[in-house]
């Protein structure tokens, strides 16, 4: 068994799928909208678990306890960008030599880190 997705389900679909493909370098894999269905797949190039979006108001993410976490070869630089495209990140958190990581949220209030060496 493996792992497919991730579902999100946003107020703001289009700002969303914006956020996940700029900010994190996701490509997507499937886009419902033109079915009228507010679902859109995207997934890195290497591919792995997808994260599904679904715009549904109603069903919006509001709470906390949820992180979701992407690998990136150069920490610095990916925070930097994040700065730089106006989000707010924690400081780099690093609890062992190997491990350096840190946070900050999508559109939705979805906790994402970035992990990496």
């Amino acid at each position: 068994m493996r792992m497919e997705h991730v579902t999100i389900y946003t107020n703001d679909l289009e700002k969303s799928v914006m956020f996940y493909q700029e900010m994190i370098g996701l490509d997507v894999t499937g886009d419902l909208r033109d079915m009228g269905s507010p679902i859109v797949f995207l997934c890195g190039p290497e591919g792995g678990t997808q994260v599904e979006l679904i715009e549904s108001p109603e069903e919006a993410y509001t709470g906390k306890g949820l992180s979701i976490g992407f690998f990136t070869e150069d920490v610095e630089k990916a925070r930097e960008k994040v700065m730089e495209k106006g989000y707010s990140p924690t400081e780099i958190i690093s609890p062992h030599p190997d491990v350096r990581f840190f946070f900050f949220h999508d559109p939705n209030g979805v906790k994402i880190q970035f992990i990496g060496k």
